[in-house]
């Protein structure tokens, strides 16, 4: 049975998150959809995260098994054909036959978010639902040294949802860069993988950091207090987005950041 790789973008505003589940539609369900609409195959696709409602992707990776072996350029193809004509926000940007064993889940050695904060008085016109507006002054260079506190290997139970299912809320963060660039402040951060709601609940707290409201000591002390209470407010889904899945060390989908 032929495996294929799917590298996806989409818009997550008008889903209910990645994975399927009754009631509103999510971007599995939109693309396997799609795929039933090309193939008549009734499937189960896995990505590399399952990203909330709301948060988009850039670089989003899914493995699908069919019974057929179809020229890749084909699936690409048909399920962008069928994924348009459904009005959906979403774009096959490759798709590749991969060995039996790849999972785009569990075969991956790295994940990358980006986090784009709109940073000026004036609200979003063009970048509404793509970005958290903040309209107070936030210090980028503050936030930047606050955030080296959190990499490395920690229990990162305060900035875990309370329904994060992972069995250990300890994890490796390798990277937590703050930038800006003009009105945008971006934060990238990287780790083999995350707890539900961790970039998000990180990126709050160092906004707490860039405000004034919070130094470096203490979102070091919200960490080491392993409670969710000690969390700043958890940002918005909209300025955050899946840019990059590493498998065996390289990072070979089509876009990065």
């Amino acid at each position: 049975m032929p495996r294929y790789r799917l590298d996806i973008e989409y818009d997550g505003g008008p889903y209910a998150g990645w994975q399927r589940q009754d009631g509103p539609r999510t971007v599995q369900e939109a693309i396997e959809l799609a795929i039933k609409a090309f193939s008549g195959e009734t499937v189960s696709i896995r990505a590399a995260g399952r990203t909330d409602a709301g948060v988009h992707a850039t670089a989003q990776v899914a493995h699908v098994d069919l019974t057929k072996a179809w020229r890749a350029d084909t699936v690409r193809d048909a399920l962008n054909a069928h994924l348009q004509l459904a009005g959906d926000r979403i774009s096959v940007l490759a798709a590749r036959p991969v060995p039996d064993d790849f999972d785009a889940r569990f075969s991956a050695t790295g994940r990358r978010y980006l986090y784009r904060i709109l940073n000026r008085r004036s609200p979003p016109a063009l970048e509404r639902g793509k970005v958290w507006w903040v309209p107070k002054r936030l210090d980028a260079d503050a936030m930047h040294v606050a955030a080296q506190r959190l990499t490395g290997r920690h229990d990162f139970t305060t900035f875990r949802s309370a329904q994060c299912q992972a069995d250990s809320p300890v994890r490796t963060l390798d990277r937590l860069d703050v930038t800006r660039s003009g009105d945008f402040i971006e934060i990238r951060a990287a780790a083999r993988s995350f707890l539900h709601n961790q970039v998000r609940s990180m990126v709050g707290s160092l906004k707490r950091v860039g405000d004034g409201a919070w130094r470096a000591d203490d979102l070091a002390a919200a960490l080491e207090a392993r409670d969710r209470a000690a969390c700043g407010q958890v940002a918005p889904p909209d300025g955050l987005y899946l840019v990059g899945v590493t498998y065996g060390g390289d990072d070979d989908s089509p876009t990065s950041d």
